[in-house]
């Protein structure tokens, strides 16, 4: 077995999309960052990666590729999913946290959960997605960034 913890910030800015766990959600402000800026998603690859401790999401999907300009993170997760698979491993589970002050995700809770259980290949049941803010204080108080973190447990399938 083995554990991994992932963590990811990205910018609030008016402009673009928000996406979270895969899911569009619908607010005035979305992630700043060269792919689709889903904080959730980049902070679970990186929980994958350091579990084999494969480096971390910007050794994998450098921000200079441009093959990875505006990619949808589900793509990134897909492969992390395919290559913990090749080194032996499936996922047992993920518990994340989303940091941010608005908009509130709860509603968008089972449509991430789905979404991430699909690409990693385990059931919804086995996904924790909590959210706290951080009672104004500080950029995510501010409504400036939002912070993900991520921890996964993997088991070897051999």
């Amino acid at each position: 077995m083995r554990i991994g913890s992932g963590i990811d910030f990205h910018q609030l800015v008016e402009g673009r999309e928000l996406w979270l766990g895969g899911v569009l959600i619908p607010y005035h402000k979305g992630g700043l960052g060269h792919s689709d800026a889903d904080v959730l998603l980049h902070a679970i690859c990186d929980a994958l990666l350091g579990a084999l401790a494969l480096g971390d999401i910007g050794v994998h999907f450098p921000d200079t590729d441009d093959a990875y300009k505006n990619i949808d993170s589900k793509i990134l997760l897909k492969r992390t999913v395919d290559l913990i698979k090749e080194k032996g491993y499936g996922i047992i589970n993920i518990d994340s946290s989303l940091c941010l002050e608005a908009p509130k995700i709860k509603p968008h809770v089972p449509a991430m959960q789905q979404t991430i259980a699909e690409i990693a290949g385990i059931t919804i049941n086995d996904i924790s997605i909590k959210a706290t803010t951080t009672e104004k204080m500080g950029f995510v108080g501010r409504g400036e960034g939002m912070v993900a973190y991520a921890t996964v447990l993997l088991k070897s399938l051999g």
